[in-house]
Formats: structure tokens, sequence, C-alpha cells
């Protein structure tokens, strides 16, 4: 089995109201149509600090530029099997807070990108986004979250 090691970064991204943005999709898995609700994240670029990576992703999913990082949530290593290879990702995500809210439109390298697929999603708060999200890493991140609020 081919493996892949990557590092990818994202946001946690709460606007004023304390919504939580996520991205949600209809995607390939298996052989079948699902829908995945996710946290905006990608690949860490060479020469680029998972910081810059995380902010230019959630810009680049969302169209959501005006953001700004206000905690780190530390980091999470993901291993899983997908079409034939094993990925270990190792996952960096931020608390961020989103600026004037302004959207614009989403950059993909391709309009036939699977991240081309994505659609904004706005959850009601952190507890509604995490039982929302379809991955028990991202799920992990909300709850690192949670617990940074409660202090």
């Amino acid at each position: 089995m081919i493996r892949r090691t990557y590092t990818a970064a994202g946001g946690v991204v709460l606007d004023q109201a304390g919504r939580v943005l996520l991205i949600t999709r209809e995607v390939q898995r298996n052989g079948k149509l699902v829908r995945e609700v996710r946290l905006p994240k990608g690949h860490v670029e060479a020469g680029e600090s998972d910081a810059q990576a995380a902010l230019r992703e959630v810009c680049e999913e969302t169209g959501y530029c005006d953001v700004a990082i206000v905690d780190d949530l530390g980091t999470m290593l993901s291993d899983f099997s997908r079409n034939g290879e094993w990925v270990s990702r190792t996952e960096h995500y931020y608390l961020m807070r989103l600026g004037g809210g302004e959207r614009g439109e989403p950059h993909f390298d391709s309009p036939d990108a699977e991240e081309a697929r994505f659609v904004p999603l706005w959850a009601a708060g952190l507890t509604e986004a995490q039982a929302a999200l379809t991955f028990p890493s991202e799920q992990r991140f909300i709850g690192r979250a949670l617990a940074r609020q409660a202090t």
C-alpha cells in the first residue's frame, strides 16, 4: 500500500454572533455519494507556516478572507486509508474570528477539484458544529475550542 504523509492546517472560525463556519459537499466515497461536513483546512505548502496555511485555506475554501487567528488549538495525527493509500496527516487548527463578514469568491486550482464542491454552512455555535461534523478528528478540535471558551 502506498503511504503518504503531509501536514494540513485550518480554522475553527467564529463570527461576531458565535456562529461557526463549516463547509459541506457531496463526494464519492467507496462508490457512494456522501455528504461531508468539514472544517476548512488544507495542505501546508513549502515555505509556509501552519498559521499562514490555515488563513490561506480558510480564504480559498470559503471565500471568507477577513479572518484573524486568536488561539492555537494544537495538532493531532490522523491516519486513514483512502483509494488504496495509507495517509498519515498532521492536522493543525487555529481558533479564528471573522472580521467584516464580507464573502468573496473561493479560489481553487481547478473548477473540477473536489474542494470546488464545498459550500459554506454556518452552525449556530460550537456544540452544534461539533455534532454536525463528519470526522472525529475535526470534532475533537471543536472540543478544544469549547474547552478554551470555558476557561
